[in-house]
């Protein structure tokens, strides 16, 4: 049918130069396979290089931890979003794409999906301004939004925080609208301890307030010593004692606990009940009730 149509198939392929079609796609092929070989050595050679420059800049104390992990880890994923346009741009070079003409046409099409970029464009000014007045750092205890947990990475798209149950939430930056970041400057350990009404409310808390002296003597976590402040509440079978210290960062939960066991362990040995809940049962008279029924 080929030949009807005036063009001889067989003809063809016995006269094309395929010498030259072979060499080229193994000339192509080695630039391709070269241009990823050297990716990956400059990728890897470029994370080595930005490893110890951030742990050189640790040791010195010249920022804190958190803030250098946050730098370190911001510009290792700016090198590789330039380190992919690089090879994206030396590949479209090696199959004789233009690249400026790609530029030029992307321009054009940027304006036409522009609108449907805008989520994107606020997730990269807002995490820029949030690594730009310092917010948050990585490896802070923070509060956004719904979630709570430990920082892992600052983006300039999206922050990374991991929950207390290990989930790792991926907040896009455009999202945050209000940060409490809970590491900076000491935290208050708080405990609320609770005695039945027929102890005595003042040497309970003499009691309290010297095992809060042995944890406080014995903890270096502990900046502010604990301090038991007095009634705090009326239960309806307890009273409510607080407790408050201050403690270095993230060290307030530990601290806790020990002030608890603590205050148990001196309550036990001073005869000092912490009362179980009770309920109240009212009892009606069936009668009265069938009376009034």
């Amino acid at each position: 049918m080929l030949g009807f149509l005036g063009f001889d198939f067989a003809t063809w392929v016995e006269n094309y130069d395929w010498e030259s079609l072979i060499i080229k796609i193994g000339s192509i092929s080695l630039k391709v396979i070269a241009i990823f070989i050297a990716y990956f050595i400059i990728k890897r050679i470029g994370r080595k290089l930005l490893e110890q420059t951030f742990n050189r800049v640790m040791n010195r104390k010249e920022i804190s931890e958190g803030r250098a992990l946050t730098l370190h880890r911001l510009v290792e994923n700016i090198f590789q979003y330039a380190l992919i346009f690089i090879v994206a741009a030396t590949l479209l070079s090696v199959f004789n794409i233009p690249v400026a003409s790609l530029i030029a046409g992307a321009g054009i099409v940027g304006l036409a999906v522009g609108f449907g970029a805008q989520g994107l464009v606020s997730d990269v000014v807002t995490g820029f301004f949030i690594l730009l007045e310092k917010q948050i750092d990585v490896n802070d205890y923070v509060t956004i939004g719904n979630f709570d947990g430990i920082v892992e990475a600052v983006g300039l798209r999206t922050t990374q925080v991991r929950g207390f149950n290990g989930t790792l939430h991926f907040i896009p930056n455009r999202e945050i609208l209000s940060i409490s970041n809970h590491s900076r400057g000491n935290m208050q350990a708080l405990v609320d301890i609770r005695i039945s009404y027929q102890d005595d409310i003042d040497r309970a808390i003499e009691i309290m307030q010297k095992a809060c002296d042995q944890v406080a003597a014995h903890n270096p976590a502990i900046v502010e010593a604990p301090k038991v402040l007095g009634v705090q509440a009326f239960g309806t079978s307890d009273v409510v004692i607080r407790v408050i210290a201050k403690t270095v960062n993230m060290e307030q939960w530990g601290v806790e606990r020990q002030l608890r066991k603590a205050i148990k362990d001196a309550f036990d040995e001073n005869g000092i009940e912490i009362p179980l809940p009770q309920q109240m049962l009212v009892q009606r008279d069936n009668r009265n009730l069938q009376q009034n029924g």
